[in-house]
Parts: structure tokens; sequence; C-alpha cells
């Protein structure tokens, strides 16, 4: 039985030390921030664009800033999947790509988000602390993005 436990246990450790080779593309892209950004497109008071920055930027963007953990498999796949997601969903580097409707209702889901504490995940804000939010920052944030999809969505009138 013992003999067994460690037979196992050696092939697990195996297995761990042979998927570190097998890493996902990291969310990096090269040069300067794209003029689709919505950064670079509107106008967003210091405040705010810095709590984007921390607190969504990472999975909702084309630019990730990864901690010391996503080099350790399966984390690094773990991480890969909240980012291909969280840029499915919405991604600030590319918003200016969006149609002009789809950028109106990609602005209500992030006030709606918001409004629920449903974003940042709470998955996110354990392990990146000032990534959470105290309920003047949501207010802010979600101040700005409510005026800035009223101006958006006059313009589709």
């Amino acid at each position: 039985m013992r003999r067994q436990i460690r037979r196992v246990f050696v092939i697990l450790c195996l297995l761990l030390v042979a998927i570190q080779f097998f890493r996902p593309t990291k969310n990096l892209s090269p040069g300067p921030m794209s003029p689709d950004d919505l950064r670079a497109l509107q106008p967003i008071p210091e405040a705010v664009k810095t709590r984007l920055e921390i607190g969504c930027y990472d999975c909702h963007s084309n630019n990730t800033r990864y901690p010391w953990y996503a080099e350790i498999q399966p984390v690094a796949w773990w991480l890969d999947v909240h980012v291909r997601d969280g840029k499915r969903e919405l991604n600030f580097s590319n918003f200016g790509r969006y149609p002009l409707k789809r950028q109106v209702d990609k602005l209500d889901s992030v006030i709606d988000e918001l409004n629920n504490h449903t974003m940042p995940l709470p998955s996110y804000t354990w392990t990146h602390r000032e990534a959470s939010f105290t309920d003047s920052e949501r207010g802010e944030i979600v101040a700005w993005a409510e005026a800035l999809r009223d101006k958006l969505a006059e313009q589709l009138e």
C-alpha cells in the first residue's frame, strides 16, 4: 500500500513538472496604446482611469499585468481562460472598433456589473486587493460611464 502511494506521488510530481512546459500565450500587445483604446478615445477623469486600469484592464484589455504565480501551471491556464473570457465580453483596447450601439450596450453592462458588485470578480480581488472598489469609487466609475453612455446614445439618435 505504501509503495502504491509513493508511486502515485512520484507520477503526480512528474506530471506537475511536465505541464510547466505547456504555457499559454501571454496577453501583451506590443507597442503603444491602441488608437481604439477607450482611454485614447474618450476623456476619463484620472481617478476613474486609474481604477479602470487597476480593476478592469488586466482581463478586459490587450495588456495584462501578470503576477509571479502566472508562471506556474495550471494557474497560468486558469488565468488565460479568465482573460480570454473577459476580452470576449469587453475589450477596452478595442472599444473604438465596436459599433456605436455596442459601445452604449457595453457601458450599460459596466454600470450594471459595478452596481451589482459582480465585477471585478471576487477571485480577482482576492489576489489583487488594490482592485477592490469602495462604494464611492464604484459610484465615480458608474457616474462617468453613465455620462459617456448618454453622450454616445445621443449620437445614435
